[in-house]
């Protein structure tokens, strides 16, 4: 919640600062830069708290203490249509290698071997 506050703040910072800048005929590329500069340094100066959670909050999210973004059972679901995936590409590639086999008896095998059909 505190990253999603931090950036509603810049974002309020950055949008008026960008359309007056528009207006005052910079372009778009440098009302753009210096929206996001002017924005920089009003949060840096003035919202040191709201950065401060927000660095906090993805600092524990990166350091493997925070709960698994999925919960267990999600990942078990994912798990069990993962492997039923799995099994119908292996079916319909076991389907398809025999369907060539037969449409081709004279055909060579895997190890370069023809046979012969008639002596």
């Amino acid at each position: 919640m505190a990253n999603l506050k931090y950036f509603l703040i810049r974002a309020a910072l950055f949008v008026p600062l960008f359309i007056v800048f528009l207006l005052l005929g910079t372009g778009a590329l440098l009302a753009a830069l210096y929206g996001a500069v002017i924005s920089f340094a009003v949060s840096y100066l003035f919202f040191q708290r709201q950065r401060n959670e927000a660095s906090a909050q993805i600092r524990h999210r990166l350091s493997g203490k925070a709960e698994p973004v999925r919960t267990a059972t999600e990942i078990d679901d994912a798990a069990a249509e993962d492997a039923l995936v799995d099994a119908q590409l292996n079916a319909a590639e076991s389907k398809t290698a025999e369907s060539k086999a037969t449409q081709n008896p004279g055909a060579e095998n895997a190890d370069g071997y023809t046979p012969r059909t008639s002596l």
